[in-house]
C-alpha cells in the first residue's frame, strides 16, 4: 500500500475529504519520528514499537577493491511488530 492508497482508505472509513485525511497521515508520521527522534521509542499497544537501534562501529571490506574500511557506528530506525499485528497478517 502506497501513502496515496493509505490516504484514500483514512479519508473513506472516516468520512473526510482527502485533503484532511492526508493531513492526519502526514501528522501522524511527523508525530511517530519526533516521538523516535525525541523519546527513542513510539509504543502503540498492540501494533507494535517504533524505536532507534544503535549498531556498534566495525570493520568492512570495499567489494571492488577489496580494501579494508571502518564502518562508523550509527543509529537506525527500527519497527518491531506487536502481537495483534503479527496475529492479523497469519
Amino acid at each position: 500500500m502506497t501513502k496515496t492508497q493509505l490516504v484514500n482508505l483514512v479519508a473513506e472509513r472516516t468520512g473526510v475529504t482527502k485533503k484532511l485525511a492526508a493531513e492526519m497521515v502526514d501528522a501522524f508520521l511527523d508525530a511517530v519520528v519526533e516521538g523516535v527522534r525525541k523519546d527513542g521509542e513510539v509504543r502503540i499497544q498492540g501494533f507494535g514499537v517504533f524505536k532507534v537501534s544503535e549498531r556498534k562501529a566495525r570493520t568492512g571490506v570495499n567489494p571492488r577493491t577489496r580494501e579494508t574500511i571502518r564502518i562508523p557506528a550509527m543509529k537506525l530506525p527500527v519497527f518491531k511488530a506487536g502481537s495483534e499485528f503479527k496475529k492479523a497478517v497469519r
